[in-house]
């Protein structure tokens, strides 16, 4: 499985860091236009001596039938797409040849074109120029009132900055977009804030209130990190829906495409201080496929306090997220520290009593991270929340070899037990939240303030096993924070491979925190997988460790 830069940051003017080598993928916009007749009257005299013409008569086109739309007519329309062959999409005509990486970045959208700028709308519209790597278009249509409408971009709505200005033609009807945004007063009635953005294949990425792009979402994941090729499906066509006057969600549709299945997808976003995304994806299969990924996440994680000295660099971390998080239905939490590792990674979580997934951004503060330009510290989490039975499945999490923080290499999706077959169709709905997640402290459990590794064994001591690792996990909160260091706990350990040299757990002085401390053996194994927590007094105390130690 090979990595993937980036997602490209919303605003598209500075594309340093995230860019999608895939090219955004859609359909080629075109228009037939029906031409005017000139009409032409003559007039003849008795002896043809004078002819009289009448002045040109426009004759005017008839309008074309409103087209309906409703969700149930997208679905059958992918429904029907599902039967017949896949047609890959072609390349749009460059309205702008030979763009390149330095040229895109002088390209922006015009605020004051933006769509929806109606009185009393909370949302604006914005469009993303097609060309560079973004050969391949999306359609955009406005839905009001049930009535779909195409809306169409041209070279006016963009602003067009220092010598690429002299390249653009004007008034030029653009050939579809590569996506768009929506932009919301999120954090200040007086400005409209970057919202979420949908450009490539079936990406996505949503902000809270006070948060900055991080990770992102996609529609779907087929074949991720099977060791053959991965297929990404693309959002071909979007329909929004107008909001009304004062309206605080917004309701946008997407048809997905792609050479194993096709798609009728709904999302109603709710921006606030956790932005929720309700999502309904209704999915029709062409042929058998292999591995499914449901709701699917893609992230980065370089490095943190447990491996940073892999890397010359002053920040003590550098991720969007730095744990899988899986809750269970009666409270208990799992907690998975993301890991850089030295080879494709993969972990199946069987969880049939969850209540949520996702990856997320534990650590909230700027010392955190060190870094004033990418303010880690704000990189939204995302829990997904199931919403109606999904039946039998795992939470799945891939971690691809990376050395740098303009790759996403983390992905995590749920995958079906059953997997779908041709001809089959299926339904799935859930949640999506964004914002400042899995930092709630008022529980009962302990959570995990931090994991730490290095060289098993006793500090100081030469001579020590290659093969012996040792790790550090942090607790805070819960029932455990106000118990006396003398308290009767139990550390829990459970390892796949190898064995336990050594375990404590003991109060970290002045603090409510406590630590657990596990040395492990891990023999001539590749792959050791360890869980852990503490009990006492007849329950779970802390939230359940998960780890992968993978030797090189």
């Amino acid at each position: 499985m090979s990595l993937k830069p980036r997602f490209p940051e919303a605003a598209l003017v500075s594309l340093n860091r995230r860019t999608l080598l895939s090219a955004l993928t859609g359909s080629v916009a075109s228009a037939a236009f029906a031409g005017g007749a000139w009409a032409q009257d003559a007039a003849e005299t008795a002896n043809q001596a004078d002819v009289a013409q009448t002045a040109p008569e426009a004759v005017t086109p008839e309008a074309p039938a409103p087209q309906p739309f409703s969700f149930e007519w997208l679905d059958a329309r992918m429904s029907a797409a599902a039967q017949a062959e896949y047609v890959a999409p072609e390349d749009a005509p460059d309205v702008i040849p030979d763009l390149d990486y330095d040229d895109y970045r002088q390209i922006n959208f015009n605020s004051k074109h933006a769509r929806w700028q109606d009185d009393g709308v909370l949302f604006r519209l914005h469009a993303f120029h097609p060309g560079w790597l973004y050969k391949q278009t999306v359609l955009i249509h406005e839905v009001v009132d049930g009535i779909q409408t195409p809306m169409g971009f041209s070279t006016d709505d963009f602003l067009y900055y220092n010598e690429l200005a002299e390249r653009v033609p004007e008034h030029v009807e653009l050939p579809g977009v590569a996506g768009f945004r929506l932009n919301t007063p999120l954090n200040r009635a007086d400005m409209f804030d970057e919202l979420i953005a949908f450009v490539g294949a079936s990406y996505f990425r949503a902000l809270a209130r006070d948060s900055s792009y991080g990770l992102s979402a996609r529609g779907l994941a087929i074949n991720t990190g099977l060791g053959r090729e991965e297929e990404f499906p693309r959002f071909s066509e979007f329909w929004l829906e107008l909001p009304k006057a004062g309206q605080h969600d917004v309701v946008v549709y997407a048809a997905l495409d792609s050479p194993s299945c096709t798609g009728a997808y709904r999302f109603v976003i709710r921006p606030g201080a956790e932005t929720a995304i309700d999502v309904t994806a209704k999915l029709h299969f062409r042929r058998d496929v292999e591995q499914l990924g449901v709701a699917a996440l893609t992230s980065m994680f370089l490095f943190d306090e447990k491996n940073g000295n892999a890397f010359d660099d002053y920040r003590p971390q550098v991720h969007d997220s730095n744990a899988l998080m899986v809750v269970r239905t009666d409270g208990d939490v799992l907690w998975r520290p993301l890991n850089n590792p030295p080879r494709l990674a993969s972990t199946y979580l069987n969880e049939p009593n969850m209540k949520s997934f996702g990856l997320i951004q534990r650590d909230r503060d700027f010392d955190d991270y060190q870094d004033a330009g990418a303010r880690y510290e704000d990189r939204p989490s995302v829990l997904v929340e199931p919403l109606g039975n999904w039946g039998a499945g795992a939470v799945r999490l891939v971690e691809i070899p990376s050395d740098l923080e303009g790759n996403d290499n983390i992905v995590s999706f749920w995958v079906p037990s059953e997997k779908p077959l041709a001809g089959e169709s299926r339904e799935y709905t859930y949640r999506l939240h964004w914002g400042a997640l899995g930092t709630d402290r008022d529980g009962d459990r302990a959570w995990i303030v931090s994991t730490l590794a290095g060289q098993g064994g006793t500090s100081g001591v030469s001579g020590k096993k290659a093969s012996l690792r040792k790790f550090v996990i942090d607790f805070d909160g819960g029932l455990m924070a106000d118990l006396p260091a003398d308290a009767e706990m139990e550390p829990v350990v459970t390892l796949s491979h190898g064995k336990v040299q050594h375990i404590a757990l003991s109060k970290i002085s002045n603090s409510t925190k406590w630590r657990m401390v596990i040395d492990v053996d891990g023999e001539n194994e590749r792959l050791v997988e360890l869980v852990a927590h503490v009990a006492g007094f007849g329950r779970k105390l802390t939230e359940t460790w998960i780890y992968q130690w993978m030797r090189e």
